[in-house]
């Protein structure tokens, strides 16, 4: 019998999980299973309703047609694009890749054109309320294994705000440069906070601490004035995780005003998609590192892309990130070190498909909990809101 016989789609579920998650498996008239991660966070009963939709284009069709499903979903709706549809084909496209990388045995790279490295290097989130807390955030992860750190350094932001909380973004930087030193990088990620009147005062206020880069220092629709601030700072500007498809990315590529593009395999068409938007970064000298706050599956599907692409630079994980709370992602795992963190890099996945194996039980036990999870709104003092 053919590997690729009997793969036709016979079988979808959904499963809401703790903290914030939605997961999809995928199961073929042949046995084989995939698993897929598809959401919106604080929408996954929206991106739930729209996987239903596709229900009927998605039973019965060979799950190794993976590039006619995609375009099938992505150019026979009239309206396309967007977190919702393409977060809902994201999830479909994982596990999609996840069943034909187990029927021929071989990790989805192998099917992307084989790996480009051995390991990749990843990066730990580190939460404070003070740039104390901060630092010491920062040497407990370093402490782990980790070897760079990514941190917020705003919290509400007036359209223009006053000089102290600029002075306050640079100090709760400057406590964790010098806690750790000059050879860990720092991300800052300012969360889409600052508009763009203020951003480069924070730029040049962060500059003398040498983040690693800038990510979303304004809102993705406002990247079109991305083209100044590219030009005011050394800091690289990093982008992408608000952008969902090869086209939105298509304009900051031929305007080169990006350094780092940062697709989230969730959102931004999957595996399919990411490995395009890659290959066109690339053509532009810009990185990817691709986002993930989210769960092992979705962070499976990034680690594919970052073995198969030149230009990965590294890689966002949630693990022991503040907002899990009671749940990490290995949690849902048979084995929950595949991930196997060493020396801040994880080692290359070997297992057919994502690479990772999903402890169905334990899903299924924490679907009947499920989650209401969303995310918080923030005010000024004025009452207005604000970016959080």
């Amino acid at each position: 019998m053919h590997p690729l016989s009997g793969l036709e789609i016979t079988e979808l579920e959904l499963f809401k999980v703790p903290p914030r998650w939605l997961f999809l498996k995928l199961k073929t008239k042949s046995g084989i299973s995939g698993w897929g991660e598809p959401v919106v966070e604080g929408r996954a009963e929206t991106v739930a309703a729209a996987i239903r939709e596709i229900r009927p284009h998605l039973i019965g069709h060979p799950a190794n047609k993976i590039e006619d499903f995609w375009q099938m979903i992505y150019r026979g709706g009239f309206y396309r694009g967007g977190p919702v549809l393409m977060s809902a084909l994201s999830g479909i496209d994982q596990a999609l890749w996840d069943i034909k990388g187990k029927a021929l045995g071989v990790p989805v790279y192998e099917l992307l054109g084989g790996a480009v490295r051995d390991k990749m290097k990843i990066y730990g989130w580190i939460h404070g309320d003070t740039p104390e807390a901060l630092a010491e955030a920062a040497k407990k992860r370093v402490a782990a294994g980790f070897t760079a750190v990514k941190m917020t350094v705003t919290d509400q932001l007036e359209w223009i705000d006053a000089p102290y909380q600029v002075n306050a973004a640079a100090e709760r930087l400057a406590a964790v440069r010098n806690a750790i030193g000059d050879q860990y990088p720092i991300g800052v990620d300012l969360h889409g906070r600052v508009h763009k009147g203020m951003a480069k005062m924070i730029a040049q206020a962060l500059e003398p601490f040498h983040p690693y880069f800038l990510e979303e220092l304004v809102l993705s629709e406002n990247n079109d004035s991305l083209s100044a601030l590219h030009n005011f700072t050394a800091i690289p500007i990093a982008t992408g995780e608000r952008m969902y498809s090869r086209w939105d990315f298509k304009k900051i590529l031929q305007d080169g005003t990006v350094d780092i593009l940062q697709p989230d395999l969730s959102h931004a068409g999957g595996i399919s998609e990411v490995k395009r938007i890659a290959t066109m970064a690339e053509a532009y000298d810009v990185a990817i590192a691709p986002h993930c706050p989210l769960g092992p599956i979705s962070l499976a599907a990034a680690l594919q892309i970052d073995f198969s692409c030149i230009n990965a630079l590294i890689q966002e994980t949630s693990l022991g990130v503040h907002y899990n709370e009671d749940i990490d992602l290995t949690d849902y795992l048979v084995d929950p070190e595949v991930f196997g963190l060493k020396d801040g890099y994880v080692p290359l996945l070997t297992a057919p498909g994502l690479g990772i194996e999903i402890d169905e039980d334990k899903v299924r036990e924490a679907a009947r909990t499920g989650h209401d999870w969303k995310n918080p709104i923030w005010r000024n003092p004025d009452g207005s809101v604000t970016e959080w």
